[in-house]
């Protein structure tokens, strides 16, 4: 990596610019920098902002042992997922082990921000270039044979970074997509027409993570540290958060986890998310490669957004370390290929899982024919073992 500077513009030559510094583009630059090939790291947001930002919770099977494979296991904090998910039918428990139907593969129960948080410490440690609170990100000359990004450091200083390939890890809103000219790519939105509050407290987690269905509508909990659960509440598509204050929240909880025990705590954060899907093909543009919600953007049912994710950047990382080390670019010709077919299979899952937890509660939703068939297909994880280990091999991430 070569850098040259002035008084208030310098210039880096490097092999990968990564735009965002989630668990994709950090994933993407450990593995780099395990292959020894040059990146730089260029994140709009603060240190402090992006290893505090909670989302997922669950890294699946199949992506612990890709962290294993490289080298990166002890990014992962947390407990092990012992694979039992418990599902709670108008009050009945029903566990799924989902481990030992897909073979005994397990994964980590390991909390968004502690990710982020043990990739950061492991790519600077090892001597990466990750620039935090860098401002107005703008990639150009996508298609030539090197491409350019330019970006503002807090110090004022504007730093043209030039390289061979543009890793685009920053969201579906980021200035990767933004630089996309029209008609380079085709988006596919989907709204599920289904809302939720989405609850961050201080109280104890779970055993399993807990998934209820009832006539009062879907509720569920799951571990996001020893003494911290997040709670998914579904609620009216119009609902804000100021309209559920903590003494209607809990009880709303205990009655739709079927808990009248139900331990409370102080609320830390709310909000609502509304549930939607989109994928955009291809995922590359020239010198741009996109990869995880910059590409793609799940709801969070399932828990396969992040794995999906980490997973596109596993990908392009073997993509670029051949094209560099070999001269061999077919990878990443394929690249947008092979990351689709991922994609759309997850999102189906996600979508089938979404609809029939959600259909199998409130009636006056979508009528009592839709209810009785999603309560079927449920019934079908408890009751059917060819059901239950398909099931269990897409928690995974084996399938």
């Amino acid at each position: 990596m070569n850098e040259s500077t002035g008084a208030d513009r310098a210039e880096v030559d490097t092999t990968v610019v990564i735009v965002g510094a989630g668990p994709t583009g950090l994933t993407l630059a450990n593995m780099l920098q395990h292959n020894d090939i040059p990146c730089v790291v260029l994140e709009r947001r603060s240190r402090e902002f992006v290893e505090n930002r909670h989302r997922a919770g669950i890294v699946d099977a199949r992506v612990r042992r890709m962290y294993q494979d490289w080298g990166l296991a002890d990014v992962l904090g947390g407990p092990p997922d012992d694979g039992i998910l418990e599902f709670r039918v108008d009050g009945e428990a029903h566990l799924v082990d989902h481990a030992t139907l897909s073979g005994g593969q397990y994964g980590w129960l390991c909390p968004q921000q502690v990710l982020v948080r043990g990739l950061i410490a492991r790519f600077l440690a090892g001597g990466g270039d990750l620039r935090f609170e860098t401002a107005d990100v703008t990639p150009h000359e996508l298609t030539g044979d090197r491409v350019r990004v330019t970006g503002t450091d807090p110090s004022g200083v504007t730093t043209t970074f030039t390289a061979p390939y543009l890793a685009g890890c920053d969201g579906t809103r980021g200035a990767s997509r933004a630089s996309l000219p029209a008609g380079a790519v085709a988006t596919y939105t989907f709204d599920h027409e289904v809302s939720w509050l989405t609850i961050l407290a201080t109280a104890p987690p779970p055993p399993h993570p807990l998934l209820a269905v009832s006539e009062h509508g879907y509720a569920a909990q799951f571990y996001r540290g020893p003494k911290a659960s997040r709670y998914y509440l579904q609620c009216r598509p119009e609902d804000e958060p100021a309209d559920w204050p903590a003494e209607r929240v809990w009880p709303q909880l205990r009655m739709r986890l079927g808990d009248d025990a139900l331990p409370d705590g102080p609320i830390t954060e709310i909000g609502r998310v509304d549930m939607r899907s989109e994928v955009c093909e291809p995922m590359s543009y020239g010198r741009l490669f996109l990869a995880g919600d910059a590409a793609h953007v799940m709801t969070p049912m399932g828990g396969k957004g992040m794995n999906l994710a980490v997973l596109d950047a596993e990908t392009l990382a073997v993509a670029i370390s051949a094209a560099v080390r070999d001269g061999d670019e077919s990878g990443l010709r394929a690249y947008s290929a092979t990351c689709l077919e991922r994609a759309w299979r997850y999102q189906e899952f996600s979508r089938w899982m979404l609809e029939m937890l959600h259909d199998a509660g409130d009636a006056s939703r979508v009528g009592p024919f839709r209810r009785r068939l999603a309560r079927t297909r449920l019934a079908a994880l408890f009751t059917d073992s060819t059901a239950a280990r398909v099931f269990g091999e897409m928690m995974a991430g084996a399938s």
